[in-house]
């Protein structure tokens, strides 16, 4: 049997491969156009100006050395590169978070068709939708603080990137989770209740989450994929909760 660190991160596989489904269709792409064309507008921006501060500064090198123009040029441009897809996740999930809220409500009813899921108008999604990111930063600094400061003890800072990462995976799991159980009413302090309940679960889909914000390209879809398999994912506990009370 399947073990449930792996039937989490299963989840977001599912959510990956119900990205073109026509009822979700709408609520990928929107947010989706949004988010490439301002990293579009952003990268036609950071490249002219990369341009014209490398020109500037090869200039001031004496005439020998502009031979470094070879090496330094393709060592920045891949540090930009690198900067803009992953600072283009943290865009995306800004952008992105009134529409989440409703594809957790359309993946919802793909998964579950009986559900109800209350209906709200559209300032208080927006409304909710920014109070629970504002929890969730209040919640991540609270605890992020004291673990970077892992990294400035000696022998333990070898441990440090990977109780970061381990932290970061259970942070991203907590984000996108709150979109399918916040439709419903669920505060955040119950939800982490119920995190921890089903903690092996929780992890696996937040390291598969973690791993697929680090892959360029790929992490232009990670916010919808992860909605979604965060749906499956409250959907499969939900039925699995009331498997166990009818026993």
């Amino acid at each position: 049997m399947i073990s449930p660190f792996l039937r989490g991160a299963r989840c977001l596989l599912t959510g990956l491969s119900l990205l073109g489904h026509e009822r979700l269709r709408s609520f990928v792409l929107l947010p989706l156009v949004i988010n490439l064309l301002l990293f579009g507008g952003g990268l036609w921006w950071g490249g002219s100006e990369l341009s014209a501060w490398l020109d500037a500064q090869i200039a001031k090198l004496p005439d020998w050395l502009h031979w470094l123009h070879w090496l330094l040029v393709p060592l920045l441009v891949a540090a930009a590169a690198l900067v803009t897809f992953y600072g283009f996740s943290i865009v995306a999930n800004l952008v992105g978070a009134p529409f989440n809220g409703w594809l957790a409500e359309r993946a919802e009813a793909l998964f579950d068709p009986a559900a109800q899921v209350p209906e709200r108008p559209l300032w208080q999604e927006v409304t909710i939708a920014f109070a629970s990111a504002l929890r969730a930063t209040l919640y991540f600094l609270l605890r992020a603080i004291p673990l970077l400061l892992l990294f400035f003890i000696p022998v333990v800072n070898i441990a440090a990137p990977f109780i970061w990462a381990a932290f970061g995976a259970w942070m991203l799991a907590l984000q996108y989770l709150d979109y399918p159980l916040g439709n419903h009413g669920i505060d955040f302090s119950e939800q982490r209740r119920a995190h921890r309940a089903d903690r092996a679960r929780t992890f696996g889909f937040g390291c598969a989450v973690l791993l697929l914000t680090l892959v360029p390209v790929l992490n232009f879809v990670a916010m919808p994929a992860a909605v979604i398999g965060a749906t499956a994912l409250a959907v499969e506990r939900r039925r699995t909760a009331g498997v166990a009370a009818l026993r």
